[in-house]
């Protein structure tokens, strides 16, 4: 196989609404045809999905797998990550800060940056962070009474799910309260990425890069102790560590990054229990049961479905068939979280398939060097989150007629509100 365009009739194309409206059939289908099968991307290229828990976790881990197609071995050819994002019609000055993205690097240049800021999400400040954000989340909880409508119901997303994130990301990486609107309605477009319309993505970028900029000219000279000025101050002490593209491009990858997938997991597991109305039942009986229930919600409706291109450094072959050097992959997070041969009954829902067992054994987070950085506060939030509802809103229910829609992507598991009743009637 090729990385090259194509039109064959028998190649999924993800862009096509049959499978953004309804993703999980995308998985069953790449699972049914023998665990993958090719694909056009958004780029308009061609991919294979692999969605074999092996298959998945070797694409994520293995080192004959890279990210940035300048390290596939020389006779290969692939496309630099400049020219794909151009494909896509973002504009080459853009490009240049998206590509030089913590997610877009390999081996030293990966290592070096995420060094830079792992720091702030190691389990000990995680913790650290824990008062602060039950504090946050108390206080949406208590308030949300103020924003049911005229029929009581309540958008969960807007007045809780997303705000808590946000909230805790901003104060870490120090982005000032009054920008925060801006944030949300970028991430808004961003997450609804038309390619038929590349002037939406340009005008964010421009718009979320020129902030950044500003930002960092009013900490240079009023300084504070946020991620953010410790980024700065690594910069201005060191050039050599970390450009200034690669400044910016860290500060909006984790704003963006460290609040939008935590908000719709949020958004995800609350109507997961609701619609399982014994399993919400049984973590309220069962508060214990909250670290296990958070990771079945990233394993049964987590937020991201598949990766990001990853490309064959050299010949592979992997479980479900055989890539060549150049050759693009794309694993699914959702086909190794409903593996059967990992998960017995991989499509009931049960916060209990987790208890009492150390580690992480799904994907929902990712694998391999590119893991989430921000995994462990994601986790407590959600604990937080989840345990904190169920005991406010005990009787918590979905609004009747107001069923959520999910936003059309092929990537990922979001809806654009979650309507609840706050008393059940």
């Amino acid at each position: 196989m090729t990385a090259t365009p194509s039109a064959a009739h028998d190649v999924i194309n993800l862009l096509d609404p049959a499978w953004t409206s309804d993703p999980r059939s995308l998985v069953d289908r790449v699972a049914e045809a023998g665990g993958s099968a090719p694909a056009l991307f958004a780029d308009g290229f061609e991919v294979v999905l692999f969605a074999d828990d092996e298959d998945v976790r070797t694409i994520l881990s293995d080192r004959r797998f890279v990210v940035d197609p300048a390290n596939v071995g020389a006779g290969a050819t692939t496309r630099s990550k400049s020219e794909l994002l151009e494909t896509m019609g973002i504009t080459p000055d853009l490009a240049a800060y998206v590509s030089e993205s913590l997610l877009q690097m390999d081996g030293s240049d990966h290592t070096r940056l995420r060094k830079l800021v792992s720091r702030a999400f190691t389990v000990r400040r995680v913790n650290e962070l824990r008062p602060k954000v039950q504090r946050i989340t108390d206080d949406l909880l208590a308030r949300l009474p103020d924003h049911a409508e005229e029929d009581g119901a309540v958008d969960l997303l807007e007045h809780f799910a997303y705000p808590l994130p946000i909230t805790v990301i901003c104060d870490l990486v120090g982005v000032p309260e009054e920008d925060r609107p801006a944030w949300r309605e970028w991430s808004r477009t961003l997450q609804e990425f038309d390619p038929t319309r590349p002037e939406r993505m340009n005008t964010v970028l421009g718009a979320m890069i020129d902030h950044i900029k500003a930002m960092i000219a009013r900490r240079r000279a009023h300084p504070q102790d946020t991620l953010l000025d410790a980024l700065i101050r690594e910069q201005d002490e060191d050039g050599g560590s970390l450009s200034e593209a690669e400044l910016i491009t860290l500060v909006f990858t984790l704003v963006i990054a460290g609040h939008e997938t935590t908000a719709h997991l949020l958004t995800n597991g609350t109507h997961a229990l609701l619609t399982h109305r014994d399993q919400w039942d049984l973590l309220r009986s069962d508060p214990e049961l909250l670290p296990a229930a958070v990771h079945e919600m990233l394993r049964w409706c987590g937020v991201a479905l598949l990766t990001q291109v990853r490309y064959a450094a050299e010949d592979v072959r992997l479980k479900s068939g055989r890539l060549a050097a150049g050759d693009r992959a794309v694993a699914l997070l959702a086909g190794a979280n409903r593996d059967p041969n990992v998960y017995p009954d991989p499509h009931r829902f049960d916060v209990t398939r987790h208890r009492g067992k150390p580690g992480e054994a799904h994907v929902g987070f990712g694998h391999g060097i590119h893991y989430c950085l921000g995994a462990a506060l994601a986790r407590q939030e959600g604990q937080v989150a989840f345990g904190s509802l169920l005991k406010a809103w005990p009787d918590l229910d979905l609004a009747p007629g107001r069923e959520p829609e999910r936003v059309p992507s092929p990537g990922a598991m979001r809806f654009k509100d979650l309507y609840v009743r706050l008393t059940r009637d």
